[in-house]
């Protein structure tokens, strides 16, 4: 009899497409020192991913880190949107488990999408009402990913209207060397801003000095044209 875990991987493979798993390792830059150097593509879209993801739904925990640990790129962004769900529906004792599990497999959430697809929504939500400190610790982290799943965690607290996390963190990651970090501190700057634009200018006005290009670019995208112009040249006047 076939497995549920052989089902979805031939369903997977089914939906691939070479021509587009060479796009897809050029967008994600799967090249030689690259960020992303050495991942392997099946070549499916995310939208037929989410789909497979609705209709195995019903696997269990531990089949699901299977796919975790996938060499697949997309099995591995199957198994996240599989896990976000999971968690989502489960008990407090099962949430626990899925958050151990994840930050346990940290090594294979190695790209910007699968860390943007599920940092929020397992870490974010799990440690809102409990202590903080694992985001603090992954932020000092040398592992890339880890740093921006620490601060991509915090997208749920932003969304809760709590920014005190968002921003303490922003901060440590000012002085980080990758790009990857830069933009998703600014982006995150900039959903801070959407709910409260004083909060955010001011730590602009406060940081700017020591802040990545990339980072205030991203910060200050949705502002007025004139007034993202004038941030940009280290103009700050809060509203």
């Amino acid at each position: 009899m076939i497995s549920i875990l052989e089902c979805i991987r031939k369903d997977l493979k089914r939906s691939g497409d070479k021509e587009y798993a060479a796009r897809l390792r050029k967008y994600f830059k799967t090249g030689k020192n690259e960020y992303g150097e050495g991942d392997r593509f099946l070549g499916i879209r995310v939208p037929v991913l989410r789909r497979l993801a609705k209709k195995y739904g019903n696997i269990s925990i531990n089949e699901d880190s299977q796919l975790l640990k996938s060499p697949f790129h997309e099995e591995r962004l199957f198994s996240l949107f599989v896990l976000v769900d999971l968690f989502r529906r489960a008990v407090d004792q099962d949430k626990k488990k899925i958050y151990a599990l994840y930050l346990k497999n940290t090594k294979f959430i190695n790209n910007w999408d699968l860390v943007d697809a599920s940092a929020g929504r397992i870490v974010g939500v799990y440690l809102y009402t409990r202590d903080k400190k694992p985001i603090y610790a992954l932020a000092k982290s040398k592992n890339l990913w880890e740093r921006r799943i620490s601060i991509m965690s915090t997208s749920y607290f932003i969304a809760h209207n709590e920014f005190a996390d968002t921003l303490k963190i922003a901060k440590m990651l000012l002085s980080d060397e990758e790009d990857l970090i830069h933009k998703a501190v600014g982006w995150l700057l900039r959903e801070v801003g959407k709910r409260d634009i004083e909060m955010e200018e001011n730590f602009l006005k406060s940081h700017y000095a020591r802040m990545p290009r990339t980072t205030l670019r991203y910060a200050v995208e949705k502002f007025p044209d004139e007034k993202r112009k004038s941030c940009l040249r280290g103009n700050f006047k809060t509203t």
